[in-house]
């Protein structure tokens, strides 16, 4: 897996904490309505059962809450990564901009970089004739041993003068 971006790894965390935060609300309201339900059926239950489910009740909208909230921290935070990376993108251009010009701009540092850039194309050439060197002489011994071959049948199958 590709490594994240402080901003990256802020943001999943906060959806998956929102995400957890959701679940735990759900978790929640069903116990909300499971208490309810248990409260309608049995006509005898006591205010203090009917306080509990008010506090669970309570509890669960400020989790939902608490859900959506960080659910919009994350929205937030994917926002501004949308903004950060096109501005990190310039200034990387602009710094290699300046770079470039000031390799060539300066005498002795544009005859080091054309020095530079002549040694790696000779480099290149060389490595490139080697191999292509290297290449034909394979060719030609392939060549050759089948032209071997193919006179040794020849002379197999002429009649004995």
């Amino acid at each position: 897996m590709a490594t994240q971006t402080k901003t990256e790894r802020s943001a999943a965390g906060k959806k998956a904490a929102a995400t957890r935060k959701r679940n735990a609300a759900k978790r929640s309201g069903r116990s909300t309505r499971a208490s309810a339900r248990s409260t309608r059926s049995q006509a005898g239950a006591t205010a203090r059962s009917a306080q509990t489910t008010v506090e669970r009740g309570a509890t669960s909208a400020a989790r939902r809450a608490d859900a959506e909230s960080a659910r919009l921290s994350a929205v937030g935070t994917q926002v501004r990564r949308a903004a950060y990376i096109p501005v990190g993108a310039v200034l990387t251009a602009r710094d290699n901009l300046a770079d470039t010009v000031r390799k060539y701009t300066d005498r002795e540092r544009a005859q080091r970089e054309l020095r530079k850039f002549e040694r790696r194309g000779e480099q290149a050439i060389r490595r490139n004739r080697r191999n292509a060197e290297r290449e034909l002489r394979s060719t030609q011994r392939d060549v050759g041993r089948r032209l071997d071959e193919a006179r040794e049948r020849v002379q197999d199958r002429l009649p004995v003068a």
